[in-house]
C-alpha cells in the first residue's frame, strides 16, 4: 500500500492531499529516511510523522485496506 493511502486509513493523518503533501515537503520518514507518497509500506516499518508541535512516530503492525474506528488500532502501535 501506498504511504500517503496508508497514513489516510490509518487515521493518522485526516486527508490523503494532505499526508501527500507532507510527504513532498520531507516530514514524512520510514525507517529515519525521507520517504515519497508513493513508497510501498510494509509490515513492521517504523513512520515518523513531522507535522505540528510534537512528533509522533508508529510501528507497522498491520496492513488493511479499509479500516474503521474499532479496527484502526491493530495497524499500528506507537513507539
Amino acid at each position: 500500500m501506498r504511504l500517503d493511502k496508508f497514513l489516510k486509513v490509518s487515521r493518522l493523518i485526516k486527508r490523503r492531499t494532505v499526508a501527500n503533501e507532507a510527504c513532498d515537503a520531507g516530514k514524512i520518514l520510514v525507517n529515519q529516511k525521507v520517504a515519497r507518497a508513493s513508497y510501498s509500506v510494509k509490515e513492521e516499518d517504523v513512520i515518523e510523522i513531522n507535522i505540528g508541535n510534537k512528533p509522533l512516530k508508529v510501528r507497522v503492525k498491520k496492513i488493511l485496506e479499509h479500516a474503521n474506528k474499532e479496527n484502526v488500532t491493530e495497524m499500528y502501535e506507537v513507539v
